[in-house]
């Protein structure tokens, strides 16, 4: 004779349920995939180290120059100290495009997807959790990595006559805008990797709509080449942190979440409508 085994009650089903649903415990389930990946940690160490590492390297070859302290005299130090410490955020950039296309696309080269989505039924719900926990992490790191550029290259500029302070006009929302341009790039290649479903594939078509698309219209001899150049995501992006653009930083934030809007919207209907 064998002995059924009792169910749950279905109150405790439910509330277990509600508890594995809610916002708080998907976004800390992205968090610790996040945190627990070695490609993580070692992209957003790498994006440091080439942070610090190229804003040593521009702010030395500059003060090196001839005449470099009588042009700085003459000139904004605020200007000068910003651009030495956002400098590296050119090659941010790509680090954080090929980590966001890993985030979600080596979800689907592994399989983990499925798991993911069977926990949280409301598969928009993982997306947007990834794009959350993911942009808030490469911003708060992108912010870090901009300040100790900022700490590290002062002292070589101020033995040059060039010193400035955090609480300069300009220069604290300078690195903010860099770290932000950083994390909004990081959310479009994760978008572009969901749409994809391949990393190889997303990290070719985030990488090459910063770097490839841009250098191909500015060879077109042609105006309207040269507008469409203007409003891909890594020419209009560099306007958020930089003065001397085609736009004002408003106008150029604009365009690159308009960018992330989009491509964000056709992976979110691919999500619902694809098997995973």
């Amino acid at each position: 004779m064998t002995t059924a085994t009792p169910a749950a009650p279905a109150s405790h089903i439910h509330h277990a349920s509600n508890i594995r649903l809610t916002t708080g415990g998907i976004l800390r389930s992205e968090w610790i995939k996040l945190r627990t990946l070695r490609s993580t940690v070692w992209a957003y160490a790498i994006m440091l180290l080439v942070q610090i590492g190229f804003g040593l390297l521009l702010v030395s070859i500059s003060v090196g120059r001839a005449g470099f302290a009588q042009s700085a005299a003459a000139g904004d130090a605020g200007g000068i100290a910003t651009f030495g410490a956002v400098s590296g955020v050119a090659f941010g950039q790509l680090i954080v495009s090929v980590l966001g296309v890993m985030v979600i696309a080596g979800e689907y080269t592994t399989g983990q997807i499925r798991s993911s989505l069977v926990a949280v039924p409301k598969r928009l719900a993982v997306l947007w959790a990834k794009i959350v926990v993911f942009g808030v992490v490469t911003f708060i790191v992108s912010l870090v990595g901009i300040l100790l550029t900022y700490l590290v290259t002062s002292p070589i500029l101020a033995g040059s006559g060039v010193s400035s302070s955090l609480f300069d006009d300009g220069v604290f929302l300078t690195f903010v805008g860099a770290a932000g341009y950083l994390a909004l790039v990081g959310i479009l290649a994760l978008f572009i990797g969901a749409v994809l479903r391949s990393t190889a594939g997303g990290i070719a078509v985030s990488l090459g709509l910063l770097l490839v698309a841009p250098g191909v219209f500015s060879l077109i001899p042609a105006d309207w080449a040269h507008s469409v150049s203007d409003w891909l995501p890594g020419s209009a992006g560099g306007s958020i942190y930089q003065s001397g653009g085609t736009f004002e930083w408003w106008q150029a934030l604009l365009i690159v979440i308009g960018w992330i809007v989009v491509v964000g919207a056709a992976a979110a209907t691919l999500l619902r409508r694809r098997d995973a």
